[in-house]
């Protein structure tokens, strides 16, 4: 008898990688010797004036840099806050996002009660953002999310050789 998978099955599970939410992070990665600790009532002050969601990014990445300037400039009402992954605040947020704390490898946009990664996080970002950009993160959406987090996680390991690398964080 032979044990058969759907191929779509694996789905399910790379979406919910995707997302955090804050309910789910209460404790950082590291095993049993890890002391546990609360991130989400720890970062609680992140968002206790300022409910406006946080943009984690590469502080020394041209690239990253880059896509700062970008939403900044596409974003007029200011909706979103922005943080280097580098900054003790930025390895705190990452912590509550269910990562570890020197994990770079990718943007992050922290809610208030949600965590993004990888292409859902750049997805969520442009919903924030002036028009026309919130419809094509909906037109993007419809693409598969191994697709995205595929082209995206390409993109992310060949960013410095690419667009390089600044010597400290310019935002």
């Amino acid at each position: 008898m032979a044990l058969v998978i759907h191929p779509l099955a694996h789905l399910r599970t790379l979406r919910r990688t995707c997302t955090v939410a804050a309910a789910d992070v209460r404790r950082p990665r590291g095993g049993a010797t890890a002391a546990a600790v609360d991130w989400v009532e720890e970062t609680s002050v992140f968002f206790r004036d300022d409910t406006r969601p946080i943009m984690l990014f590469d502080g020394v990445c041209n690239l990253c840099n880059g896509g700062v300037r970008f939403v900044r400039d596409n974003d007029r009402r200011r909706k979103i806050r922005f943080e280097a992954l580098q900054s003790e605040s930025g390895k705190k947020l990452l912590q509550r996002s269910g990562r570890s704390p020197d994990d770079i490898s990718s943007v992050v946009l922290v809610e208030e009660d949600r965590s993004y990664i990888k292409s859902e996080a750049v997805l969520r970002i442009m919903e924030y953002l002036d028009l026309p950009l919130p419809q094509l993160a909906l037109f993007l959406k419809l693409l598969p999310l191994f697709v995205r987090d595929f082209a995206y996680d390409n993109v992310a390991n060949n960013r410095y050789v690419i667009f390089g690398r600044a010597e400290s964080c310019e935002i």
